[in-house]
């Protein structure tokens, strides 16, 4: 027989009366009691002596008590005598907190016990009621090794010992509530006889019992249950481990998922922590922080969604300002309210808890890893029924309550991220408050509904920040790169084929050298945007092909196609080196523009948290929203505005100075132009599902995005040239009160040593749609200050000015 695997007591087995298969015939009897009184009758100690005959010839005056008991009410005729007798099975001095009993020999059948065992364990017919650890099978096959290590000891000089931890739970009649006993079975009162004579075991009987001791079917094919009897009774002695074993049962549920947020799962804490504090009518409540909003859960939710958010009541941290809550984590340790009835200064939360019928609680704060994250809150209806001894047995199960708050929030926050990014990708941090806000109540929705539908995101009342550092020329460059790398690669091929034609003059090499010819010069005299594939679909198909037969014709020609070959880009498939330093240029600037831009972002969301997004292509422009409809507190000042508009001109000054310093570095000299919008109304943004993006939300305030978008092309009225220069910070506005701000900061900035030369107040043309534009226009000194601080600092500091 295999060691059977622990059972947790959860899934224990009734107890029945006998062991079911058990082979072996028993007989209870007193007699090796009444040995043990025998013995120690021819002691040495006088006074023990005597007593110990006295005793004796009491019992010899019984004899039905030597013999077999087949009738229980031989005992109740010599009710007295065989108290005397039990005298050396249960000590005196401990016969009222024993819990113990005399059993029938291998049967969960009483024949004796103490007051205790009595009340805790025992039916009316003398049973054991409870339910054991281990399954019927298994223990019964435990009592037969037992009953053939007495046989095996006395008959076969085998030493053979079965021993396995035996927790028996029953309910307590006074409490109505579990409690968990260890079991030992003490057997010295228990004898082995031979029916007839013992039979000897052969060498390979013997070897193959002592290779199957823990097998009883080996056992009782080897050595026959038959040819035994078992005479006498048990001892079953009985130690309280309930608090051991509800506060290992509470860790391993805790561990569980969903150990809280699970009906059954919550009962069962609920009905752990009655044991464990044997109060019948305790109520257990559990409440989990996130931010500002406060999760609360406990026996009266309706726990059926299996999550922390949907099936608990929300509140707000606020609520709970001085409360006994309030106060426990204030305190950072477990409050005891003896009494809340006269508990001095309740609060709205208080009086609440007291409207259920509460009045002895006690409140323990939940931390993880040093951050509060909840707290753990027991109640009870009786006045003083709970007091500092309950912390103490609640001392060990606090860090796994935590644990388990904790997880239910990390999967609280995976739901919502998964939604989140479902609906938005990437958010953000700004915003990201109100996402998650939105996430909640769509789960919540879900839940309770069915609805899963995220609600609009839309943050009235932002005030908008635009700004652009744009790569003067690049659709150009751009160009002249590709009509550089065409000609060059038309050119390698005309190279090839006049080749071809030295070494053998054939007619057809003529007409094609013409044909490369003519889409030379198509291209020296003005290439259109479908050029690029026309003519290398020309290359690839009417010329190329010909390479493998034409290297043949001399060694030049061979020459000739290798060089054309490496000069092909191996990606592309075409020449690509002008395009090549255009594009590395690019991504110089870009990268420039983007590091500096990202540094100076992460400043000044320290000074004010707001909305910021850029977009990179030749250049880059970014998007900045912030308004008091954008903080999850509400709080705001135009302090913070003016802060950012001084510092967006910082930026723009910072931008054209470094990407001045790296011009002369780049392969394709490549200049930029600074350009900011200025919209001091205010406008409501609102998230685009379909496009994943902010945009600005009414008819009205399409107007901005428009401008936005069409700004870059914007010339001084009655010329043709552009608002934005290189070397120029140039800013769009179209009220005098626009204006007249952004002198002084203006003003500022030259005195600062940022920006040079005069100031250009001009007209700018009207845009497709858009009228009445003007722009402050102002050279940047590219030298700049000395030493220059952060734009954020040195904003900061001037509007604190």
């Amino acid at each position: 027989m295999k060691t059977p695997s622990r059972v947790s007591f959860e899934t224990r087995f009734p107890i029945s009366r006998d062991f079911t298969g058990f082979p072996f015939q028993c007989e209870l009897s007193l007699a090796p009691l009444i040995a043990t009184w025998s013995n120690a009758a021819t002691g040495d100690r006088q006074i023990a002596a005597t007593l110990h005959r006295q005793v004796l010839e009491e019992v010899r005056k019984a004899p039905d008590l030597l013999a077999p008991i087949n009738d229980l009410s031989v005992l109740d005729r010599h009710r007295e005598l065989v108290d005397v007798l039990m005298a050396k099975v249960f000590p005196p001095a401990s016969w009222g907190e024993d819990y113990a009993a005399v059993m029938f020999p291998f049967q969960f059948r009483t024949v004796y016990a103490t007051p205790a065992f009595e009340r805790i364990f025992v039916d009316a017919d003398g049973v054991v009621r409870g339910r054991i650890n281990l399954d019927g099978p298994t223990f019964a096959a435990g009592g037969t090794l037992n009953a053939y290590g007495l046989i095996l000891r006395k008959y076969y000089g085998i030493e053979h010992g079965y021993d396995y931890p035996i927790i028996v739970t029953t309910e307590d009649p006074d409490t109505r509530l579990e409690r968990h006993f260890a079991i030992r079975f003490d057997r010295q009162f228990l004898e082995v006889e031979a029916v007839g004579e013992v039979v000897p075991l052969s060498g390979d009987e013997r070897k193959r019992v002592l290779a199957n001791l823990a097998d009883p079917e080996v056992l009782v094919a080897v050595v026959p249950p038959e040819r035994f009897v078992i005479r006498g009774f048990g001892v079953m002695k009985a130690t309280d481990v309930t608090d051991q074993e509800v506060l290992s049962s509470l860790k391993r549920d805790l561990i569980e998922k969903e150990s809280i947020v699970s009906p059954a799962r919550f009962r069962k804490l609920q009905d752990g922590l009655r044991t464990l504090l044997s109060r019948p009518d305790l109520r257990l409540g559990l409440a989990a922080v996130q931010g500002d909003q406060v999760f609360t859960l406990n026996s009266g939710c309706r726990i059926e969604h299996s999550c922390i958010f949907a099936d608990s009541v929300h509140r707000r941290v606020h609520d709970f300002a001085g409360s006994i809550y309030d106060r426990a984590v204030t305190q950072g340790h477990p409050l005891v309210v003896e009494d809340l009835a006269t508990w001095p200064e309740r609060t709205a939360v208080d009086e609440a808890l007291r409207a259920t019928g509460v009045r002895s609680v006690v409140v323990a704060p939940l931390h993880y890893q040093d951050q509060l994250i909840g707290s753990l809150e027991l109640g009870s209806p009786h006045p003083g029924d709970l007091d500092a001894m309950t912390t103490l047995k609640l001392h060990e199960v606090l860090p796994i309550f935590s644990m388990a708050v904790r997880r239910s929030l990390e999967e609280l926050t995976s739901r919502v991220d998964a939604l989140i990014k479902a609906n938005c990708t990437a958010i953000h941090p700004s915003v990201e408050w109100r996402f998650r806000q939105a996430a909640l109540r769509s789960i919540e929705r879900r839940t309770r509904s069915g609805s899963a539908e995220m609600e609009p995101i839309v943050f009235p009342h932002v005030y908008p920040l635009y700004g652009a550092a744009d790569i003067r020329g690049s659709s150009t460059q751009r160009h002249l790169a590709i009509q550089a790398d065409l000609i060059a690669h038309l050119r390698l091929a005309r190279e090839v084929v006049q080749a071809a034609r030295d070494a053998k003059a054939l007619p057809i090499l003529d007409e094609l050298g013409y044909r490369i010819d003519r889409r030379i010069r198509q291209v020296e005299l003005a290439m259109n945007s479908g050029d690029e594939l026309t003519m290398i679909a020309f290359l690839r198909q009417h010329v190329e092909p010909l390479f493998d037969h034409l290297e043949g014709l001399a060694p030049d020609v061979r020459e000739r196609v290798r060089a054309y070959r490496a000069a092909l880009d191996p990606q592309a498939g075409t020449i690509y080196r002008q395009r090549k330093e255009y594009e590395e240029s690019v991504t110089r600037i870009n990268d420039t523009i983007s590091a500096y831009l990202d540094a100076e972002q992460q400043a000044a969301q320290t000074m004010y948290p707001h909305y910021f997004e850029k977009q990179v292509t030749d250049g880059l422009d970014y998007t900045i929203y912030v308004g008091a409809s954008l903080m999850e507190s509400g709080g705001f000042n135009e302090l913070y505005l003016k802060n950012l508009r001084l510092w967006q001109l910082l930026v723009s000054c910072g931008i054209a100075r470094r990407t001045q310093a790296v011009l002369g570095r780049l392969p394709v000299a490549l200049e930029t132009t600074q350009l900011i919008l200025v919209h001091h109304a205010p406008l409501a943004i609102r998230f685009l599902s379909d496009e994943k993006r902010f945009g600005v939300d009414g008819a009205y305030n399409v107007r901005y995005e428009v401008i936005k978008k069409r700004i870059d092309k914007a010339v001084i009225r009655g010329t043709t040239e552009r608002i934005t220069q290189p070397g120029k910070l140039a800013i769009i506005y179209s009220q005098p009160d626009e204006a007249a701000e952004y002198r002084d900061y203006l003003d500022y900035l030259q005195v600062a040593g940022h920006l040079t030369g005069d100031l250009e107040d001009l007209e700018l043309e009207t845009l497709q749609g858009v009228r009445g534009l003007r722009a402050l226009r102002v050279t940047v000194d590219l030298t700049g200050p000395q030493s220059e601080p952060s734009a954020a600092a040195e904003a900061a500091r001037a509007v604190g000015h």
